[in-house]
């Protein structure tokens, strides 16, 4: 049983980091700040929630293990709290969802 536990475990946690990779990436090739919001919000947030699993099933039954489950719903609770301020933010400072922006078209220049 501990050794399925483990292969679990390490399942979830390579699977966290590809979610966060993959965000990273998203976050970097997205055309304007909503798009890169979205896809940096939803994929690291699933990827912390699976690396926080996978820890979670290393650590067992103990204080440990209640301490990453309070940290883990605490993350479910600011993350989508967090982007929903950044977008308003963004809104109320004059950014449509609708207009994509490069480096070039900045105000300002």
């Amino acid at each position: 049983m501990g050794v399925l536990l483990d292969a679990i475990s390490w399942l979830l946690l390579s699977l966290g980091g590809v979610f966060v990779f993959i965000g990273g990436l998203g976050a970097l090739r997205m055309p304007n700040l909503y798009t890169r919001m979205h896809a940096a919000s939803l994929t690291d947030t699933m990827g912390a929630v699976l690396i926080i699993v996978g820890i979670m099933l290393q650590a067992g039954a103990s204080l440990a293990a209640i301490k990453l489950f309070a940290i883990l719903l605490f993350l479910l609770l600011t993350s989508p709290t967090a982007s929903n301020a950044l977008a308003s933010a963004a809104l109320l400072a004059g950014m449509r969802p609708g207009e994509a922006r490069t480096e070039d078209e900045e105000p300002g220049k």
